[in-house]
């Protein structure tokens, strides 16, 4: 059997979205995703080869489009002050309601799958080292913020902007994620986004520990 274009490719990861944004997935199988998409199980079974592969490649290809996202909304603001930096930092944490609103099924399987299910013997280390090298992207993403705001890139600085861009926007927005939707888009509302930008600007109000002396001074 011919392999699948790249375009059928990208339609049969765009049914395993919605599939395992509506189910989970512990729910999700190839067989689901064959009836869903109206090909055969070999078809799926030759373009992945498993379906460990099949949520990596599906779980990547949201986490790439979503870190993209993170750095469009960090370089639309302009200006070198602070206050630049501080709405830099706002804007990126806005992701994820940015995010449900653009690809809702997307934002939804992020929160559903976690990258540590998809790691194992059965995923290839192509594609481990592909999520690896997405960290590196975010780790990148967070230096970046960490210096415009304190001039600094230390691991204290980096987790407050953790705090800020990871931690406050799951916390404020999970349950909108996560719970049930009328028509699969979560609703995530202004109140929810105003604070948590709100949270943002009271956690950068308070500068950073100052950075661990090394060892040995």
């Amino acid at each position: 059997m011919p392999r699948p274009r790249v375009h059928d490719l990208g339609r049969l990861l765009d049914v395993a979205e919605q599939l395992v944004a509506d189910g989970g997935p512990e729910r999700f199988t190839v067989r689901a995703l064959a009836t869903a998409a109206g090909v055969s199980n070999g078809v799926i079974y030759h373009a992945f080869g498993s379906l460990p592969v099949l949520l990596g490649r599906l779980w990547l290809r949201a986490a790439g489009d979503f870190l993209d996202l993170q750095v469009e909304l960090a370089d639309a603001v302009h200006g070198g002050d602070r206050e630049a930096a501080v709405e830099a930092v706002a804007a990126v944490a806005s992701a994820p309601a940015v995010f449900a609103d653009r690809r809702p099924a997307a934002a939804r399987m992020l929160v559903a799958v976690r990258r540590d299910q998809l790691l194992g013997p059965e995923v290839p280390q192509e594609l481990a080292e592909e999520m690896f090298a997405l960290d590196k992207r975010l780790v990148a993403l967070l230096t970046r913020l960490s210096r415009a705001l304190w001039d600094r890139a230390d691991g204290a600085s980096v987790e407050v902007v953790t705090l800020c861009v990871v931690d406050l926007p799951t916390a404020v927005f999970r349950r909108a994620l996560a719970g049930p939707t009328a028509d699969g888009r979560p609703v995530i509302g202004e109140d929810s986004r105003a604070r948590l930008k709100a949270a943002v600007r009271a956690v950068l109000a308070l500068p950073p520990p100052p950075p661990a002396a090394r060892p040995g001074r």
